[in-house]
């Protein structure tokens, strides 16, 4: 056996020797065609092979390929990839062309692909190198900015929070108006399953973005109406990356970085804090130290001598850790792409932490020329330790209303924190509570493609997305919750939801002037979600957290539900000559969510585009034009997404005095049905000097019909609403996006600027108007946008004795509260939103940054009623309330204070802030070190860099951020989508900085 193997060795070490023997070098240079500059970081490898090198700072090469030769792949961002035959030369110098076909890239559209130059609907790409390297924990937040027509807003600053997206406006009043999302063609859950509050947990952060090759957004009904009953709100489309034939390639990165609050507010210091609530109660006719009303009535020492920075310790400095790798390769019959990662954050506020860890396998294989199968497989698990909801009191950021004369810690008390505070001191939480929520999830596909005919192939894929989360809290004796021996939570969810896409696709060229692109199909969809929870009080010590050790199981709960849909679709797209461009899309959906009479939908499109750039009339006149297409589109999309069984009549169990009952709870209504958005679109696209600049114009029309909507019923009826279809809404508006490459040889510079305009309506409102809450000011109502602020409009003060006046009946000043008019306000739309990047490269370095706008909207901070009402009660106040009225002449918009006088204390416009800001929102600087000091540590590629997030924000508005919306009325869609721009106790997002590196080897 030895003897044998010794043999396989030599004979194994001959083969190596001969064939590097029959190696030979090449050499060379690569340039820019126009200027002739060297060109570094192009990617040259030989076909067919795994062997690959980089041209350095100089655009020198070096390889060697076999004696017999072979072809060179020279590729490069921004050029023309160019494949060079060696021959017997030892020297291949070349020139690469800056790419003027940007616009003829392939991309993603619903169940297919399609050259970019043939799209007739209108769609935006993000490429996910873009997003990649970005330390957020959702790959949403790296969207923003970036895409026209879609507005991103992240809400707070807490880990994992579900981000709001609208794309073209909000299309629904009790839908959701969130887009449908869909990974690698099979639609994914998207919904929160969170139960330990109405904040919602974002799904989406389960999703790696270093997995992403792209993320295309469908937004008008052209590109999304293949998706049919679902698509109202756009299709966002994120392809994760596969395995390309080739030398195999190992990518590895790492980042490390710090977060702090991006702004923190000012609040009263000790001597301040006094002196106002000394005038306050001396106002009031109150005596300073009446035991009842002055401070000794609230265990406040005015002589204390403290002076706590309460709002600062809410706050932390957080950090931020990935590690991620990439194996990436294959041949012309297998190929496969394998990743992980690892992401760990500790949050700006405290307690606050979020861990990631992700792999996923695509496998692509050609049995036989005609028949190719594949997969993907990914698994995650998340662990977010939650910060407790806006509107709880032991939110940290609510520790700004407790006085600057009390002291935070106290060292006699068991937990090391002052328990004997005006509210409730939740920094003992730090250490006698949890709140987890961990996701185990599974994303998985299989696909089998198999071509019948020349030209007609037969795709069909099963697809899964199982998601698993397990909730669990613990608030110990010490907590204000958890007194007097613990109070535990667990809860566990599981969504399964499983997807069957059957499709027959056709393409064929009709002689030279007709092309013809064709898809039929068959999918199916079922969900089912499950949830189990029980709750138990009564631990021996805080140490036993598991139910099973708590003496009194208090409650219990498991419930069940779910939905499936059906549909059929068809699309055509037809080409003549290359420049005429018509495409027809239809879908029919059934739904289990509709009425028996309403559960099927047809939603059909139209489009049509025309490419005059190839026109003799175009090209004679104006040869700088490098492209110039008009498209116009019209179609229909529905929304689905209201409760699963939102038609039907429902029963409960009435368990009383071990006595079990039914009784009904919600009325039928077999006529509901989609609501449908009608949408026209128009689009001129262009490029310009061989495409050095480019963009896209975009004016649509959509008008959605049938709303759904949960309308009020009188209580003595028994049921307190009913699901129906009323009303009508309509979004309008402006997108417009520009890129321009402003140098193009060995300095780059491109810049990309966007911009949206977007017009909201209700037009008809067959009900009275509704309201998120009497504490804000969102407001429904006929001829209004969506969410428009309501309420009574506050004037200032009456400079002769410091009332607060409002608006009245006849617009004269009135200081009479209740008489005041309610009056339109405000609008938490904006007038416009965007973004504005550069990229910049120079002999291995690069730099981009990027802004991001929104202007024009006002934003309603709902806790000014109690941190900014001039010493109303005893919590502590923004610094603003020194400029109070204090004597007659006094020009201010501060009321006189006056201890729990309501001295302009009543919800009005009085805390309505201009929330237009602009934002730094990334800047990266990076190094790709040079080839040839690689080679010696065998590394093909090496870049570091250094990046920010969240660096600068210019804005008017004076609370914690201006990119707000407070997440605690999200236990509905309806208030999700009313309670529009609102501020409650929200904390601000981080301002981030890495470091990281990323080597290829």
């Amino acid at each position: 056996m030895r003897k044998t193997l010794l043999l396989l060795v030599g004979i194994l070490a001959v083969l190596v020797q001969a064939a590097m023997a029959q190696d030979r070098r090449v050499t060379g240079k690569v340039t820019n065609a126009e200027d002739g500059t060297a060109v570094p970081g192009v990617n040259i490898q030989l076909k067919g092979t795994n062997r690959g090198t980089q041209s350095d700072a100089s655009g020198n090469y070096t390889i060697n390929v076999p004696s017999a030769g072979g072809t060179l792949i020279f590729s490069f961002i921004g050029a023309v990839t160019q494949e060079v035959s060696i021959g017997n030369r030892t020297t291949v110098d070349v020139k690469l062309a800056n790419d003027t076909r940007s616009l003829n890239e392939v991309v993603v559209v619903g169940y297919g692909t399609q050259q970019r130059r043939d799209l007739t609907g209108s769609q935006v790409t993000i490429k996910g190198d873009e997003i990649a390297r970005l330390p957020v924990t959702t790959f949403e937040t790296a969207l923003q900015g970036r895409t026209p027509g879609v507005q991103i807003t992240q809400g707070s600053g807490k880990l994992g929070a579900a981000l709001q997206i609208r794309v073209r406006g909000a299309a629904s009043i009790s839908a959701s108006n969130e887009p449908l999302y869909v990974l690698d063609g099979i639609p994914i859950t998207s919904q929160d399953l969170n139960t330990t509050d109405n904040e919602k947990i974002s799904p989406l952060s389960d999703i790696d973005p270093n997995d992403i090759e792209s993320i295309e957004i469908l937004k008008d009904a052209s590109a999304a109406a293949i998706y049919g009953s679902r698509a109202s709100n756009g299709v966002v489309l994120i392809t994760t990356k596969r395995g390309k034939a080739g030398r195999t390639n190992v990518q590895v990165g790492y980042y490390t970085g710090f977060s702090k609050p991006t702004r923190l507010r000012q609040f009263l210091n000790g001597p301040e804090y006094v002196e106002l609530f000394s005038e306050a109660i001396t106002n009031a006719g109150i005596e300073l130290d009446d035991p009842g009303d002055g401070f000794p009535g609230y265990g406040l020492d005015p002589n204390s001598g403290v002076n706590s920075n309460w709002a600062d310790a809410a706050f932390q400095q957080g950090s931020v850790n990935q590690a991620n790798f990439n194996i990436n390769g294959g041949n012309e019959k297998t190929r496969f792409n394998l990743a992980g990662s690892t992401n760990q954050q500790v949050g700006i506020i405290i307690n606050n932490k979020f861990n990631r860890n992700n792999i996923r396998l695509n496998l692509d294989h050609n049995i036989t020329n005609k028949f190719s199968i594949g997969t993907s497989l990914a698994f995650a698990r998340t662990n977010n330790r939650k910060v407790p909801g806006d509107n709880a009191f032991s939110n940290p950021v609510q520790l700004n209303a407790l006085p600057p004369i009390q002291p935070i810690f106290d060292a006699n008390d068991p937990t090391g924190y002052n328990r004997q505070t005006l509210y409730y001191n939740n920094l003992v939480e730090s250490n006698n509570a949890n709140n987890y929520a961990r996701t185990y999830r599974t994303f998985g596909s299989l696909f089998g493609s198999y071509q019948l005919l020349p030209g007609l192939t037969f795709r069909s894929e099963y697809g899964f997305d199982i998601l698993n989360l397990q909730e669990e809290t613990y608030q110990g004796r010490l907590t204000e919750d958890g007194a007097p021996n613990g109070e535990g939570y667990q809860a566990q969810t599981r969504s399964n939801n499983w997807t069957t896409n059957n499709t027959l696709s056709y393409s064929k060229n009709f002689g030279a002037e007709h092309s013809l692109d064709a898809l039929a199909g068959l999918t199916y969809q079922e969900q089912t979600v499950s949830a189990v929870s029980a709750t138990a009080r009564n631990f021996p010590t805080d140490q036993f957290q598991k139910l099973a050790s708590a003496s009194q199981k208090t409650d219990a709960n498991s419930t069940e539900t779910g939905y499936s849909i059906v549909s059929y679709l068809a699309r055509v797209n037809y080409k003549f000559r290359d420049r005429y461009l018509f495409g027809l899309t239809g879908r029919i959906d059934g739904s289990s969510r509709f009425g028996v009479d309403n559960r099927y939908g047809i939603f059909p499109s139209v489009s049509v585009g025309w490419i005059l750039s190839d026109e003799d009339f175009i090209k004679n006149a104006v040869p700088a034009v490098s492209l110039l297409k008009l498209r116009a589109s019209y179609g229909v999309t529905g929304n689905s997404e209201i409760d699963n069984f939102a038609s039907r009549g429902l029963y409960s169990a009435i368990p009383y005095a071990e006595q079990v009952g039914i009784r009904p709870t919600q009325v039928a209504n077999t006529e509901l049905r989609w609501e449908r958005s009608k949408q026209l679109d128009l689009g001129l696209e262009f490029g310009v000097l061989n495409n050095r600049i480019n963009g896209q114009i975009d004016v649509y029309d959509k008008t959605t019909e049938d709303l759904l909507l949960n309308v009020p019923q009188p209580a003595t009826n028994g049921f307190t609403s009913i699901a129906k279809n009323i009303g009508s809404l309509r979004n309008r508006g402006l997108e417009f996006s520009i890129t321009t490459q402003n140098f193009v040889n060995a300095f780059r510079w491109s810049t990309n600027f966007n911009i949206a305009f977007n017009r909201n309506r209700i037009t008809k409102l067959n009900v009275a108007p509704i309201r998120a809450s009497s504490r804000f000011l969102s407001y429904v109502t006929e001829g209004q946008p969506l969410a428009i602020f309501y309420g009574k409009k506050y004037l200032g003060v009456d400079p002769q004795n410091g009332n607060a006046l409002y608006e009245g009946v006849n617009g004269e000043p009135t200081a009479d509260y209740a008489s005041a008019p309610e009056l339109f306000v405000g609008n938490p739309n904006p007038d416009f939103t965007g973004g504005l990047s550069n990229n910049f490269s120079y002999k291995g370095f690069d730099l981009s940054f990027l802004f991001q706008f929104v202007y024009g909207n006002d934003i309603y901070n709902t806790a000014g009623v109690f941190q900014s009402v001039n010493g109303d009660y005893y919590d502590n106040q923004t610094r603003d309330q020194l400029r109070r009225w204090q004597k007659p002449g006094d020009i201010t918009d501060v009321p006189k204070a006056i201890l729990y006088g309501g001295n302009g204390t009543g919800v009005s416009s009085r805390w309505v802030q201009d929330g237009s800001f602009l934002r730094l929102k990334t800047a990266s600087l990076g190094y790709n070190i040079p080839s040839q000091l690689l080679r010696k540590v065998f590394v093909q590629s090496a870049r570091v860099y250094v990046t920010g997030l969240n660096l600068l924000t210019f804005t008017k508005y004076d609370g914690y951020d201006p990119e707000v919306n407070t997440g605690y009325l999200g236990a509905t869609n309806q208030l999700t989508n009313i309670a529009l721009g609102h501020d409650f106790y929200t904390p601000p997002q981080a301002r981030t900085i890495t470091v990281g590196v990323n080597l290829g080897f």
